[in-house]
C-alpha cells in the first residue's frame, strides 16, 4: 500500500521509488484516488509523472475531483513502474492516493534443458480433415 501519500496545498507532489541497486522487479497499482476531509469545492488535478520507452518524463493527467461531483474515482489497479511521482496539478486537495506495490524477484536459477527429448517423442496430431456433408 501506499501509506500516508496526501497531496495538498503544503504538499503537491509525492515521489515513489525503489532501490536503483535493488535487482527485483517493482510494480506500483494506483486503485483509487479520492478527496479527504476539508476539501474545498474546486477541480482537483492529479497527474503521473514517469518516464516512457525513450527515457523521457512525461506527465499524464489520471485525475480530475470535485467534491460535488466527482469526490472518488477507482482507477482498477493502474500500474507504474518506480520510479514515479504524482502531482496535484490544479486544486488545494487533500488528495488521497492508494493503491499496492508488489515485487518480484528475480531468480538466478538458469533454466534446464532436458536432452533426453527428442523429436520423436513428440506425439504427431492426424491431419484435419473435411466435414463430411
Amino acid at each position: 500500500l501506499l501509506p500516508g501519500c496526501e497531496l495538498t496545498a503544503r504538499t503537491k507532489s509525492y515521489t515513489f521509488q525503489v532501490d536503483e541497486e535493488d535487482d527485483s522487479d517493482h510494480i506500483l497499482a494506483l486503485s483509487v484516488v479520492c478527496l479527504s476531509d476539508g476539501a474545498k469545492d474546486e477541480c482537483n488535478v492529479v497527474e503521473v509523472i514517469g518516464r516512457n520507452h525513450e527515457n523521457q518524463e512525461i506527465a499524464v493527467p489520471v485525475a480530475n475531483l470535485k467534491l460535488s461531483c466527482q469526490p472518488l474515482l477507482s482507477l482498477d489497479n493502474f500500474k507504474l513502474q518506480p520510479p514515479v511521482t504524482f502531482r496535484l496539478a490544479a486544486g488545494s486537495g487533500p488528495v488521497h492516493l492508494s493503491g499496492w506495490h508488489r515485487i518480484m524477484h528475480r531468480e538466478d536459477a538458469s533454466f534446464e534443458v532436458d536432452d533426453d527429448l527428442s523429436d520423436e517423442d513428440e506425439e504427431e496430431l492426424p491431419p484435419i480433415m473435411p466435414a463430411k456433408k
